[in-house]
C-alpha cells in the first residue's frame, strides 16, 4: 500500500520516481553501490551477503520444517522466497519516495540514523491515521522476527549444543526445559545490551551485517552438506567456527564499530595494523568458510555421514517414498 501511494505520486512508473530521482539528486543516485561508504568493493560484499545469507537464515529454513512432505517444504519456500523477493522490490519504491516525497534532510533531523524515512513517507502521503498504521506494523514485524530469531537460538542452544554436544544425546526433559529458559534470558540480556550499543544506527545496514554472518556461518555448511558426498562433520564445526569468528572479528575491526560506534576517527583507525577498510565481510568471510570446511572433511573421515548422504539425497529429490535407489 506504503509503495502503490508513491507511485500514485509519479504516475504508477517506478522509471519517472527513478528519473525524478536522478534530475533532484544526480544521475549518482542511481548507480550501485553509491549509498554504500567506502568502495565498490564494499557494495559487492553486501550483494553477496543480502543473497547466500537470506538463503541460510530461519526465515527460509523455517519451512522446511513445518511441513509434511519435500513437495509441500519445495512449495513453501517457494512461496516464502517469493514474497521476501517482492518485498525488497518495493523497498526500491520506498526509498526512492522518501527521497522524493520527504527529502534526506526531513529523515536526517528525524534521528535514528533514518530509520524514519519509511513512517514519515507514510505520513507524508497518508496522514497521521496510515502514520499510526505503518507503526503498528512495525512494530509488530518486529516483535514477530525477535521473537522467531529467539526461539532458534534458543533451540540451537538446548537441543544442538547442550543436548547433542555437551550431554552426548542424554538429557532429561526436564533439564533441557531448564536450558532453554536460561538460554532465553542470555539471548534476550544479549539483544537488549546490543541494542543499546547500536542506538543511532541504521537498521538496514545492521541487518545486512546479519545477512553476512549468515553467509559466512552457515550457508557454507548448508550447501556442502547436500551437494558434497566427502562432506564431514568435523567440515561443518570447522566451516560454522571459521565463518562465524571471521565474520564477526571483521565486522568488530571494521569502520562499523570502530568509527560508526566507537566514535573514532577513519583516520585514526586507518593507520592501524589491524584495520579491516570494509564495512561488509561476506566477500571475504564466505570464501574463508568454503576453504575450511573443504580442508577439514579432506583430512578427516565420517562413515556415518557417508552412509547418510545417499539417502537424504533421494528424499531431497523424490520424497520420504520415492525410489529406493538413484
Amino acid at each position: 500500500m506504503l509503495a502503490l501511494l508513491v507511485l500514485a505520486h509519479f504516475e504508477m512508473n517506478p522509471l519517472t520516481l527513478f528519473q525524478a530521482a536522478a534530475e533532484k539528486h544526480g544521475e549518482r543516485v542511481l548507480q550501485p553501490g553509491s549509498k554504500v561508504a567506502g568502495s565498490g568493493w564494499d557494495a559487492i560484499s553486501l550483494g553477496v551477503g543480502l543473497m547466500f545469507g537470506t538463503a541460510a537464515l530461519p526465515h527460509i529454513l523455517m519451512r522446511v520444517f513445518t511441513v509434511p512432505d519435500v513437495r509441500e517444504a519445495r512449495m513453501s519456500i517457494l512461496y516464502a522466497t517469493g514474497i521476501i523477493g517482492s518485498f525488497h522490490l518495493l523497498v526500491f519504491v520506498i526509498g526512492f519516495g522518501a527521497m522524493m516525497l520527504v527529502g534526506p534532510e526531513v529523515v536526517a533531523k528525524a534521528g535514528g540514523g533514518g530509520n524514519m524515512a519509511a513512517p514519515l513517507l507514510a505520513l507524508t502521503i497518508g496522514g497521521d491515521a496510515f502514520f499510526g498504521f505503518i507503526c503498528a506494523v512495525a512494530f509488530a514485524t518486529m516483535l514477530a522476527v525477535v521473537a522467531g530469531l529467539t526461539l532458534s537460538g534458543v533451540a540451537t542452544v538446548c537441543h544442538d549444543l547442550w543436548v547433542n554436544v555437551v550431554r552426548n544425546g542424554e538429557a532429561p526433559e526436564r533439564e533441557q526445559l531448564t536450558v532453554a529458559r536460561i538460554a532465553t534470558v542470555a539471548i534476550a540480556a544479549l539483544a537488549i545490551f546490543l541494542g543499546i550499543v547500536f542506538e543511532g544506527q541504521n537498521v538496514a545496514f545492521m541487518a545486512g551485517l546479519a545477512f553476512a554472518v549468515a553467509a559466512a556461518a552457515n550457508f557454507p555448511a548448508l550447501l556442502l552438506s547436500i551437494a558434497w558426498k566427502r562432506f564431514t562433520t568435523a567440515g561443518a564445526v570447522a566451516s560454522i567456527l571459521v565463518g562465524t569468528v571471521s565474520s564477526l572479528v571483521m565486522i568488530c575491526l571494521s569502520p562499523t564499530i570502530q568509527v560508526d560506534v566507537l566514535g573514532k576517527s577513519l583516520a585514526e583507525v586507518s593507520q592501524a595494523w589491524w584495520f579491516v577498510p570494509m564495512k561488509n565481510p561476506a566477500l571475504i568471510c564466505m570464501p574463508l568458510s568454503f576453504a575450511a570446511a573443504v580442508a577439514a572433511s579432506l583430512l578427516t573421515r565420517d562413515e556415518a555421514a557417508d552412509r547418510a548422504f545417499l539417502p537424504m539425497q533421494r528424499r531431497i529429490m523424490f520424497g520420504a517414498r520415492g525410489p529406493s535407489s538413484l
